[in-house]
């Protein structure tokens, strides 16, 4: 896939720049913001922990211990986490917690509400061979959950607009172009031109690339760090 779109727009205010410019003190936003990220991203916790070697309804507990003691550490510390990307962040606190603290679970998990936890283990199932460790099988997971979330954007817009059977045929196509000969069997499947195809298939592309650098821009605090991340990121998927 191409790299992410970029927006020349003024950088707005996003959930990881509510988290490093208010932290400590009980700030209700910043501690929402921070457990949202969490949850959205609870897949490369559990890959990463998977990877390390647990069972799977032990990495779910894990996981979900982590990501309870996340958005209380924002309630309780008062110096704000160093700026940088979310990503980075969560890897950080994820290393240092369980060095130390996860051992405490059982204690966190009476706190904790279960929640919808998705096939996060046949997700790990699908993804593993591609990667050697755990620190591998974080950055793995964190991008494609930044595209998962754009994809399912992306196929909410368009159902929205009454074309859901063009993107249910053009999906599989977004990472690849078609083979030879393709195009001319979609619009005949479709009722509509082969060029007509060719020019949904670029909107569908860039729409995509715009929804996963919205996605993206969700975790960091500036343009600069959005640019650095877009690279990081395609990198990974590319590795």
């Amino acid at each position: 896939m191409a790299n992410f779109g970029q927006s020349r727009r003024a950088f707005p205010t996003t959930r990881w720049s509510l988290v490093t410019q208010v932290f400590g003190g009980g700030e209700s936003a910043s501690s929402e913001a921070l457990g949202e990220l969490g949850l959205r991203y609870r897949y490369p916790v559990y890959a990463y922990v998977r990877r390390c070697g647990h069972a799977p309804a032990i990495a779910r507990d894990i996981t979900r211990s982590f990501l309870h003691h996340l958005q209380r550490e924002v309630r309780k510390q008062s110096a704000p986490p160093d700026r940088g990307q979310f990503r980075r962040f969560l890897l950080e606190r994820l290393h240092a917690w369980l060095a130390d603290d996860w051992r405490r679970i059982h204690e966190d998990l009476d706190e904790v509400s279960p929640e919808a936890d998705g096939d996060l283990e046949a997700s790990y199932a699908r993804d593993r061979m591609h990667v050697d460790s755990p620190d591998q099988a974080f950055q793995r997971g964190f991008a494609l959950e930044v595209l998962a979330h754009a994809f399912d954007r992306l196929r909410a817009e368009v159902r929205q607009t009454g074309h859901l059977d063009m993107y249910e045929t053009l999906a599989p196509f977004l990472g690849r172009d078609p083979e030879p000969g393709q195009y001319d069997e979609f619009a005949r499947a479709l009722r509509t031109r082969p060029l007509a195809i060719v020019v949904a298939l670029k909107r569908l592309r860039q729409r995509l690339r715009e929804l996963a650098s919205e996605e993206l821009a969700d975790t960091v605090s500036s343009a600069e760090e959005l640019a650095t991340e877009q690279q990081a990121l395609f990198a990974i998927l590319q590795g």
